[in-house]
């Protein structure tokens, strides 16, 4: 079972001196690229394709203009740790013991814009850059473009070595969408969380984001190994709702 998450757009330095079994990303050349082309934009450029105000786009610009590939060993942080937000408030990935590391480290993968895919361990640098943002590399459409084939191969690698082929995605739309589902097979099992409202439930993005680092946590925490082990989710006030899950969308409400 392989879970994936979105990452966060806010980001934190962490001590990193408590993980000696570190990785780096596996496509750093990658990322490489494209920070050379962001390095070449303005301040007001980034601001307008990141949909973001002066002081963020500046921010970035500094972070874009010292990254260097050769800095992720000394000044780098866990992935796990490096995101902020309510997904890795819900994780809650400080707290984990090195064994839950060590499983998070197999089981679990970040989609991102700007490393295409990370291991929790694996250290990366503050950067801000959306999947589904404005940025078109050059010679591609879109970060999708630039970075589905990749994302699809990892994946694929991974759910291979694993051996029941199963995906608990815990991402976001727009993350998603950066898998070529297509080109290879496996099962996938969607996690929904929704609120009562009314006669009906509805689900808030809000809670529905930290509900996807809970259930991620859940699977770490007791070693989850298939979809129905998935349904004994009762963490923050959820429980399963068989009457609403369909198929490979598992609907849990609170």
């Amino acid at each position: 079972m392989l879970i994936i998450l979105s990452p966060a757009k806010t980001m934190q330095e962490e001590d990193v001196k408590r993980f000696p079994r570190t990785t780096l990303p596996q496509y750093l050349d990658r990322a490489s690229i494209l920070a050379e082309e962001l390095k070449k934009m303005t301040v007001d450029e980034l601001a307008r394709i990141m949909k973001v105000n002066m002081q963020l786009a500046l921010l970035n610009y500094g972070r874009f203009n010292q990254w260097k590939a050769s800095n992720h060993s000394t000044m780098g942080t866990p992935a796990l740790l490096s995101y902020q937000g309510e997904v890795f408030r819900g994780l809650n990935a400080a707290s984990f013991q090195e064994d839950n590391l060590h499983f998070a480290q197999k089981h679990l993968r970040i989609l991102s814009g700007f490393y295409g895919i990370l291991r929790p361990l694996d250290l990366v640098l503050p950067y801000r850059l959306e999947m589904g943002g404005r940025f078109s590399p050059i010679g591609y459409r879109s970060l999708y473009d630039f970075w589905t084939a990749n994302i699809s191969k990892s994946l694929d690698e991974a759910l291979t070595h694993q051996g029941d082929r199963i995906l608990v995605n815990l991402a976001s739309n727009e993350y998603f969408k950066s898998i070529d589902k297509k080109h290879f097979s496996m099962q996938i099992i969607t996690p929904v969380f929704m609120e009562a409202k009314g006669d009906g439930f509805k689900m808030v993005t809000v809670y529905a984001k930290k509900a996807r680092g809970t259930m991620a946590r859940f699977i770490i925490k007791n070693r989850i190994k298939g979809p129905e082990e998935l349904k004994l989710f009762d963490e923050i006030g959820y429980y399963y709702n068989e009457s609403l899950s369909r198929g490979e969308k598992i609907v849990f409400t609170r």
